[in-house]
């Protein structure tokens, strides 16, 4: 299994972006192949929120933001993962292990999602490094 983080998203779908034509052609293959792709709700709702927001230089409606959602889930290869039991305790040792929490707290918790689940995370985000032990995949297009 994969998780996805949220930049990952937001690059496919941003034409303009630098990372535009290696992050869509990542996901569509991951989309499309045999390995589960998990996708978080804090993933999904931070792509809903920047997508439709001023930080995208053509922000897309929400009926458009929550199709694209709709269309990834819809995928044989999708899941929505959730986390399990011990999550917080995890996430508390990865925090203090760090030494920060503030802007790294949703890193964190995908990173104690990835180790629950013993998945790879793919992101553009080289915060994740930070996390010992936790295989990160950038995409290449």
């Amino acid at each position: 299994m994969t998780i996805v983080d949220t930049n990952v998203l937001l690059y496919a779908v941003n034409a303009d972006d630098p990372h535009h034509a290696a992050a869509r052609t990542w996901l569509e293959r991951a989309l499309s192949g045999a390995e589960i792709v998990g996708f978080g709700w804090v993933v999904l709702l931070g792509f809903i929120r920047i997508a439709t927001s001023g930080a995208f230089r053509t922000p897309i409606s929400a009926d458009r933001a929550c199709g694209l959602v709709d269309e990834w889930l819809d995928q044989p290869t999708a899941r929505v993962i959730e986390p399990g039991p011990g999550h917080l305790g995890k996430l508390r040792q990865l925090l203090m292990a760090s030494g920060t929490a503030g802007s790294l707290v949703n890193d964190a918790h995908l990173a104690t999602l990835a180790f629950a689940h013993r998945a790879t995370l793919t992101s553009f985000d080289r915060d994740f490094l930070r996390f010992e032990g936790l295989e990160v995949v950038v995409p290449r297009g």
